[in-house]
């Protein structure tokens, strides 16, 4: 499993022939928490974490702003609090929640159409 964030700086590594090695010793991190935060297997990383991959890479305005969007929609863990809507809508995120891992793509891309 990845996350939207952890995909954007795979590719970014690879377009540019970073090693996984290059990217952590620029930022002061392990190799293997870097891999995890890639994989989703880590939180989300902080702000100044995502502005350092930035600064790294080389992207700004347009570019920087959609990498930290990313970051900010790629908990790989999350918590939904349905006090106070609706029954219909607490129904949602508890089916959604229970059967979000069956979804394929297609039906995953429709609902984040819906979303947006």
């Amino acid at each position: 499993m990845t996350t939207p964030f952890g995909q954007k700086v795979r590719e970014m590594r690879h377009e540019t022939g970073t090693t996984l090695k290059d990217l952590a010793d620029a930022l002061g991190v392990s190799q293997a928490y870097l891999s995890a935060l890639e994989t989703g297997r880590r939180p989300r990383p902080t702000p100044a974490r995502v502005d350092q991959i930035c600064a790294y890479f080389g992207i700004i305005w347009d570019e920087a702003e959609a990498l930290k969007d990313l970051a900010r929609l790629s908990q790989p863990r999350i918590t939904i609090d349905t006090t106070g809507l609706s029954p219909d809508a607490t129904e949602l995120a508890n089916r959604l929640s229970q059967r979000i891992r069956r979804l394929d793509a297609k039906t995953v891309r429709r609902l984040l159409d819906i979303m947006e």
